[in-house]
């Protein structure tokens, strides 16, 4: 009980000291908190909406997609069915109360009397359905009336309300099957969460014209039970009457599983992700646990010495530093636990904007999230004091007759320097071996562990590097302002130990930021050089909400290239599933890019070995693919693949004609001619295009752009690049991919300028006397903020330093695996490096502010008198 009041006596009293390490912990726990809880309550939500929909037994078509990883509503133009027929046959079975068919699609385009998209932006589906009497289980008419007839549709109340539309307004519904012109009969408002998506709905028949171009069937038969038979019951009845086998039938509770595996599946991501930059958090937090503790027990050794002194034994004051260290991590993680909470509300909030409304009823906080979060910041506290708590309780009796500060243990320091350049060394030297890796699987794993012990070696050899690079720096930056830079110089040599782990922490996030950086300009960069080199064609002609190519629109191009005008080809680029089976027997799932011949000219590809054209233009099935694809199959030109096309009536034989060399733009995409895929599949499987390449006569491309803009206009979801705009959108897209994770990064960088703050506030804390003597000889208040505000920079500089070196390294080896699948470039963003120099000497600035006001304002004799 002693040693537990003396640890909160000594917790109590230091409070201001341990504040900013409490703050890391809340920190870090909050991002883990909040991360469970939002993607719990997301998984929630989707449960209660699935459950909320599904009838007893869900039947639907056999293969959902026979499209493979295409989804084929996106691959042909209309979603897999089941026959109208059918539901009378289900309607039979004993034990059915009611069947409904119901007929839904994402593949539909929605536009309003200003001709622009009223389909989310945010990557949501547009989703059309008939009004059946399933509807209502999660839509409620608001205004209006449900549709009737085919000149009717009623919107979801959330797209209503972003696109200012109101009852009797005009729309145009753009599918496969042509552009029908509508009116909107009502609003209906989702009684259960709004998932992001844009809700259409149109009657019966009219969604069948629509969406499965008047076929009589439908998308999905929802089966509902007269309460004699269990569900499993009911669906085996079912399955009995009509052939299980052709058919997909589920259970309410099956179909809920499967839906929530499947956006379980995009949350893991999701979760995975976040937890993995609440880790670097945590990481970095440790240096910053590690320090307020080292010095804390250096201030206080005449007192640790005083208590050995009378008694106390060395386990009792590791025991005391130990039980300080888990209370902090106590009270930071439960004030962490709080704050996860309202990040997950707040990320909840955040949402609206997109369309999602997640309501807080369903905010899912399983006794897990506390736990987890209590847990993970205490362990990482206790870890992270461990440490100091060991040397306190080496601190001798005879400590109580000397000033604070325990002298460094020399040779610790010299183990630790050498096993850090082992590791370092040992780490450089994998990254090295990725450049004569053959593949780039085989060079992730050396990637990896270089990675991580480059990352270890450089944290453990930062105090024995502290005395060279803050020399340099302080030639180069600090002796300009006379003695005060060269005070600042030696106090940040003063404790290498305590600079290093400083600056370590600041280096991991800098060093991310710069590896990250210089994968991402060397992807812009390739893509660039690939786009030069092999992009013929003057445009690319392509749907923004990730669709097909709709037969309208490839009407409404060649249309304008058959008028003999500026645009001399027109090339449509379909894309199939298929399964190959090569001539040793393996049997592998591959997709295929379909095009016409005029294909040679728009996207020039190299070859390895045998002529592309043969694909093509030559007799037979000729198929085509890359040289890492041909090595890891053993396949060589001449070679019979047996293929058997998604859709497709039955296998087919096809000769390999061409062996490509790896393209950034086609990396592991097989190529066939447009004749082979419709000769396989038939016109009914071939899919839509997913895009177009299209070619301007010579001298006319200007033109041209204005011809096809004009033809389009009527179709705002089509978007029309030159190369130019193509590689800007590639650089938008990597750069705000690269901005979601900087973002992301933040968190680890916010956490070591804390350090960086508490580094220099515990310090003016333990040089109270010496800074009340140089202020007594002279040093002026401002001289003296400058020296603390010289230190803070020189640190981080030094971070900065070490984590621009180690992300450059990490950058380039990353990009010798990169060139392996076709991106060759390697591109430093020296703007990138620069600003984080820069950001780096801010931050320096930034976190000296309250350290040096306080030290500013400490009274001369008060400060001097200081123990």
């Amino acid at each position: 009980m002693a040693v537990l009041r003396t640890s909160v006596r000594n917790l109590w009293a230091h409070k201001g000291r341990m504040a900013l390490s409490g703050m890391a912990v809340l920190l870090s726990v909050a991002f883990v908190c909040g991360t469970l809880v939002f993607t719990a309550t997301m998984t929630t939500t989707f449960d209660k909406l699935f459950a909320r929909t599904a009838s007893d037994v869900m039947v639907g078509p056999a293969e959902r997609s026979r499209g493979g990883n295409f989804d084929l509503p996106s691959a042909v133009g209309k979603p897999d069915t089941v026959p109208a027929a059918l539901a009378g046959e289900v309607a039979a079975v004993p034990g059915v109360e009611r069947v409904t068919g119901s007929v839904s699609s994402p593949l539909v385009v929605v536009v309003d009397a200003a001709n622009e998209n009223i389909g989310p932006t945010t990557g949501a589906p547009t989703l059309a359905s008939a009004w059946s009497a399933v509807e209502p289980r999660s839509m409620e008419v608001r205004e209006g009336a449900p549709p009737s007839g085919p000149g009717e549709i009623m919107v979801d109340a959330d797209t209503a309300d972003r696109k200012n539309l109101a009852v009797g307004d005009r729309l145009r519904l753009l599918t496969a099957f042509g552009d029908f012109p509508v009116r909107i009969s009502g609003i209906a408002a989702y009684t259960v969460t709004n998932p992001g998506a844009t809700r259409l709905y149109v009657d019966g028949p009219a969604a069948r014209d629509f969406l499965l171009g008047g076929e009589d069937a439908f998308t999905e038969l929802y089966v509902d039970g007269d309460g004699s038979l269990t569900d499993e019951e009911l669906r085996d009845a079912v399955a009995a009457a009509i052939g299980g086998g052709e058919y997909q039938l589920r259970t309410a509770q099956e179909y809920a599983d499967d839906s929530r595996d499947a956006i379980g599946e995009v949350m893991s991501v999701v979760r995975y992700v976040l937890l993995g930059f609440a880790g670097i958090a945590l990481l970095v937090g440790v240096f910053l646990i590690v320090n307020t503790f080292s010095m804390l027990v250096a201030q206080r050794t005449r007192e640790i010495g005083l208590l050995r002194a009378i008694g106390s034994g060395r386990g009792q004051i590791n025991r005391s530093v130990l039980i300080e260290a888990l209370l902090l991590g106590l009270i930071g993680s439960v004030l962490g636990f709080a704050a996860g909470i309202g990040l997950a509300v707040g990320l909840m909030v955040a949402l609206r904007a997109f369309g999602m409304n997640l309501s807080t009823d369903d905010l899912t906080i399983g006794w897990s999230v506390p736990v987890t979060g209590v847990l993970l910041g205490t362990a990482v506290t206790l870890l992270a004091a461990y440490v100091p708590a060991r040397r306190a309780g080496r601190i001798t009796p005879m400590a109580a007759l000397r000033d604070a500060g325990t002298p460094g243990d020399v040779r610790a320091g010299r183990v630790r320097a050498a096993l850090g350049a082992g590791c370092a060394v040992a780490g450089l030297g994998l990254l090295a071996v990725t450049a004569a890796v053959d593949a780039a699987a085989d060079g992730a794993l050396f990637l990896a562990a270089g990675i991580v012990l480059s990352l270890l070696g450089l944290i453990l050899a930062a105090p024995a590097l502290v005395g060279l690079v803050v020399r340099v720096l302080g030639v180069l930056l600090l002796r300009v302002f006379g003695p005060v830079g060269r005070l600042a110089e030696r106090n940040a040599l003063r404790n290498p130990r305590r600079t290093g782990a400083t600056a370590a922490a600041l280096m991991i996030g800098l060093a991310l930021v710069s590896g990250l950086s210089v994968v991402g300009s060397s992807m812009v960069a390739s893509a660039t050089d690939e786009i030069d080199a092999s992009v013929g064609a003057d445009f690319l002609l392509s749907p923004s909400n990730f669709g097909p190519v709709l037969p309208d629109v490839s009407a409404a191009v060649e249309e304008v290239r058959a008028d003999g005008g500026a645009v001399a080809s027109v090339t449509e680029y379909r894309v199939l599933s298929a399964t190959a089976t090569t001539p040793d027997g393996t049997e592998v799932e591959r997709q295929l890019a379909a095009a016409q011949p005029s294909m040679l000219d728009d996207l020039r590809l190299d070859t390895a070995d045998g002529d592309l054209a043969q694909v093509y233009e030559g007799p037979g099935g000729g198929l085509a693919l890359d040289e890492d694809e041909a090595a890891a199959l053993g396949l060589g030109v001449g070679d019979e693949v047996r293929v058997d096309f998604a859709g497709g009536a039955g296998p087919a034989v096809l000769t390999v004609r061409a062996i490509t060399e790896k393209s950034a733009l086609e990396g592991g995409v097989w190529t066939v001619s447009l004749d082979t895929a419709r000769a396989q599949v038939g016109p009914e499987a071939l899919p839509l295009p997913s895009m177009l390449f299209i070619t301007a006569q010579e001298g006319r491309a200007g033109e041209a752009r204005a011809a096809l803009e004009a033809a389009l206009e009527a179709y705002p979801q089509m978007e029309l690049r030159d190369q130019y705009e193509l590689k800007e959108q590639i650089r938008e897209q990597i750069g705000q991919l690269l901005n979601m994770v900087y973002g992301l990064l933040a968190l680890a960088i916010v956490v070591a300028v804390l350090g960086v703050v508490n580094t220099l506030a515990l310090a003016v804390v333990e040089r109270t006397r010496e800074i009340g003597l140089l202020r007594a000889i002279g040093l002026s208040r401002r001289q003296l903020r400058r020296m603390i505000r010289l230190e803070s920079v020189v640190i981080a500089l030094f971070g900065a330093l070490l984590g621009v070196g180690l992300g450059l390294a990490w950058g380039a080896a990353s990009h010798r695996l990169m060139a392996l699948e076709g991106m060759r470039v390697l591109e430093i963003p020296w703007p990138v490096i620069t600003a984080v120099f820069a950001g780096a000497a801010l931050v320096g600035l930034v976190a000296a502010l309250a350290p040096a006001f306080r030290a500013g304002r400490m009274n001369i004799l008060t400060a001097i008198g200081t123990e």
